[in-house]
């Protein structure tokens, strides 16, 4: 499922070519990441992928149906396998179809045209040695396990690198089956947990069993997962705006842990919901399963690795954070920005990530109040690097900065503190996941959207947390006369037209706002003590650069 392309401008295209002019991309790297017409041309709206997964060979084997639609008249297609895994045959009608393999990239070549519109479907055969994970969830492959009992223990943690790591795909955020069945068979004892629902397990002749999950809602590809492991099954219901299934799969010496840690799973979707809306997965229902890697965002099967501990592992940047478990909310955040709502190129995962930590805060806002909140972002201040923009180069499956995380998140709350309007902008962010609910998006629509919702253009604002390597510089300087103070302020930031408005006090705990450009202006203060002049940086993520003038007069 494909949603119409929108195209950056020229200037923006500029300006990555600039700031990413040092890095260097391969071919393979755009066979990944470019919406070439072999891709273009077909629409997915279903997979069936049925696998036979070997824990002690360390292999997978077995098939993927895609069914697609063609968006224009084609005979030749490209999918995606990465070159560890061997691909069998290609079937289309009953006729083996011929292939090429350049790098990642799949092209299949059809005897006839297929025409615009027509619905039809391939089924690749394929199997191999997927590549292995070595420091999940951090770098993509397979996770060859064992828990503590000698039991295996199986996971797939995708992002970036993707399924295509372990399963023919269209390996494109952009395009995401409409549904999935996943057929995943695997050793004696053993139980598989995919996303959705389960639909039926198959007991087979060599004493294996066959779990099959129905996944009834768009899914990108990085999301499809599965569990290999020996779970015990903890099942709840929550009473949101749905009736919500809770399905818990952890080992079985965890159960009683797990049964008291997971209360809070209720609070966070009472508060989710209340920012973002429904849970927007409920036929699927909500799942935990248990991970040895930390934690990933599969679509209705969120891993979770954090060892039944708050904040991350036991540690925060902040107090705040230790109040909750980190992975349960922030990998649950991603239901709304990320699953429902995901970018379309992985340049733009700022969306996911950025959203993804701002939904924290506002999930230490919901809990712990205001100020908790304020804390919380202050804390994770400190893990922003300025080290590349945040939005990566397109079309080469790259992301940017990692700062998409913190620094995305704090320029969402210095926005919500620009606009200044609490009902306007948690308006504006629940009509966000709503409106794009189950899309793929581009930067460029996320910003619209926001712009349209608050009738102002803040494109300025987005462009210098997002595009740029530094946040804005807000150059202060304070003249200190025998019997008045005053400010002297301008903005230093990378866009040209860089206006963002700011609080700073201007007498004795009194926060007013100014309204600096990059030229200089002044505003006379109250203040008697120079020392009690403070920009609000708990609430605008911005560097300050402060010096004093004193005059004798």
């Amino acid at each position: 499922m494909k949603k119409h392309l929108i195209s950056l401008t020229l200037i923006t295209i500029f300006i990555f070519g600039q700031l990413f002019a040092q890095e260097k991309f391969t071919r393979a790297d755009t066979l990944r990441g470019m919406l070439t017409q072999l891709r273009t041309c077909y629409d997915l709206t279903f997979y069936h992928i049925d696998i036979k997964v070997d824990p002690d060979k360390k292999e997978i084997s077995g098939s993927n149906i895609i069914e697609f639609i063609a968006e224009t008249d084609f005979n030749k297609m490209q999918i995606d396998l990465d070159q560890k895994m061997k691909i069998d045959r290609i079937v289309f009608h009953e006729t083996e179809l011929k292939f090429e393999r350049e790098f990642g990239a799949v092209y299949i070549y059809f005897p006839e045209q297929i025409t615009k519109n027509s619905r039809e479907s391939i089924k690749v055969y394929f199997n191999g040695k997927p590549k292995e994970a070595k420091t999940p969830p951090w770098d993509g492959g397979i996770v060859w396990q064992e828990d503590p009992d000698g039991n295996p223990w199986v996971m797939a943690t995708t992002q970036g690198e993707g399924a295509s790591l372990w399963c023919p795909c269209k390996d494109h955020q952009s395009d995401e089956p409409d549904s999935v069945l996943i057929s995943v068979t695997c050793p004696p004892g053993l139980t598989n947990v995919s996303n959705g629902r389960l639909r039926s397990t198959e007991e087979l002749s060599d004493g294996w069993t066959k779990f099959n999950w129905f996944i009834s809602y768009p899914i990108n590809n990085y999301n499809i997962t599965i569990n290999i492991g020996k779970f015990a099954h903890i099942t709840d219901v929550f009473e949101g705006e749905n009736e919500l299934t809770l399905d818990y799969y952890v080992l079985p010496q965890n159960i009683k842990k797990a049964k008291v840690h997971f209360a809070e799973v209720k609070d966070m979707l009472s508060c989710f919901e209340k920012y973002f809306g429904a849970y927007p997965f409920t036929r699927d229902g909500y799942k935990l399963v248990e991970s040895s890697h930390w934690g990933m965002e599969h679509q209705s099967a969120v891993a979770y690795g954090n060892k039944y501990m708050k904040g991350q592992f036991g540690r925060s940047q902040s107090a705040e954070g230790l109040l909750f478990d980190f992975i349960i909310i922030h990998e649950t955040a991603h239901e709304w920005w990320g699953n429902s709502i995901t970018s379309r190129d992985i340049a733009d995962m700022w969306i996911h990530e950025g959203f993804g930590v701002y939904a924290e805060a506002l999930y230490v806002e919901c809990r712990w109040g205001y100020d908790a909140a304020m804390r919380y972002l202050t804390g994770i201040a400190q893990n922003v690097r300025n080290d590349k923009p945040v939005i990566g180069p397109y079309n080469v499956n790259k992301t940017g900065s990692g700062d998409m995380y913190p620094k995305g998140a704090l320029m969402l709350n210095t926005l919500r503190h620009v606009i200044n309007n609490d009902d306007l902008w948690f308006a504006a962010i629940k009509g966000l996941a709503e409106e794009f609910k189950y899309q793929t998006v581009t930067t460029e629509e996320i910003l619209s959207a926001m712009n349209d919702a608050f009738g102002k253009n803040y494109s300025y604002l987005f462009d210098q947390y997002l595009r740029y390597q530094h946040i804005p510089t807000l150059d202060i300087v304070l003249e200190i006369h025998h019997n008045s103070i005053n400010a002297r302020y301008k903005w230093t930031a990378d866009v040209k037209d860089f206006k963002m408005p700011i609080q700073i006090t201007t007498g004795k705990d009194k926060y007013e706002f100014i309204e600096p450009t990059k030229m200089w202006q002044s505003i006379e203060t109250s203040l008697e003590n120079p020392e009690a002049f403070k920009v609000a940086t708990d609430k605008f993520f911005v560097d300050v650069n402060l010096s004093r003038n004193y005059f004798t007069k």
